[in-house]
C-alpha cells in the first residue's frame, strides 16, 4: 500500500495527518513536558521535539494503536526517562545562529516556581508517576502502563513523591490510615 502525496503541497497523506495531530496536540504534550522537567521551558521543548521526533517514525503503529493517548504518554514519559541518559551533549555545535524562538501562545501558563522547584527536587520516576497520576488523572494501572512497571512500584513511587513533595512545599503530612467516621480515638476510650 503506497502512500498518497498531495500534489500541491508536496507532502504526503502521513505528512498531514501527523502535522494535523501535532497541531492538535502540541499544547498538551508541552503541558505535560514542563511538568516533567519541573517547569523548564527548553527541557521541555526539547523533550517534545524528541517525542514527536519519535512519533513521527512510528507514526503507523500509533494510527493502529487501540490507546492512542497512552501511546502518547508512554512515547513521552520513556523520552523524559532517558533523555538524561543520552549523551546529546556531545553531538551539539555551538552556533552563531540563534535558534528559532517557540511561539509564546502555545506555551502554557507558567508553572508555580514553587511547585516547580519541589518537582525538580524529585527523583524523574516519581515525577512522571505524579504527573500521570495526578495531572493526568491515570488510575494506577494506565500509570503503570505508561511506565512500563508494576502496579505495586506505581502506588510506592506515588506515596513516597507525595511525602517528598509535602516536605519540599512545607506541608503537614495526610494520615496513612484515617479513622473510621465513627471510630473513637484511644484518648476518648480512657476518658470514659
Amino acid at each position: 500500500m503506497g502512500v498518497k502525496e498531495d500534489s500541491g503541497s508536496g507532502r504526503s497523506e502521513r505528512d498531514e495527518q501527523f502535522h494535523e495531530f501535532v497541531a492538535d496536540r502540541r499544547k498538551w504534550l508541552l503541558q505535560t513536558a514542563r511538568l516533567l522537567t519541573a517547569g523548564d521551558p527548553h527541557l521541555a521543548e526539547d523533550l517534545v521535539q524528541t517525542a514527536l521526533t519519535k512519533l513521527y517514525v512510528s507514526w503507523a503503529a500509533f494510527r493502529r494503536a487501540d490507546n492512542p493517548d497512552g501511546y502518547l504518554r508512554r512515547v513521552l514519559v520513556n523520552a523524559f526517562l532517558r533523555e538524561r541518559r543520552r549523551s546529546w551533549w556531545r553531538f551539539e555545535r555551538p552556533s552563531n545562529r540563534l535558534p528559532d524562538r517557540a511561539d509564546p501562545q502555545a506555551a502554557p501558563a507558567d508553572l508555580d516556581p514553587e511547585l516547580s522547584r519541589a518537582l525538580g527536587q524529585l527523583p524523574r520516576r516519581m515525577r512522571a508517576a505524579i504527573i500521570l497520576r495526578f495531572f493526568h488523572e491515570l488510575d494506577v494501572a494506565e500509570t503503570a502502563a505508561a511506565l512500563g512497571c508494576s502496579t505495586g512500584t506505581v502506588k510506592s513511587q506515588t506515596a513516597r513523591a507525595l511525602d517528598k513533595l509535602r516536605v519540599a512545599l512545607n506541608q503537614p503530612a495526610a494520615p496513612r490510615n484515617p479513622p473510621a467516621p465513627n471510630a473513637r480515638s484511644k484518648e476518648q476510650e480512657l476518658i470514659r
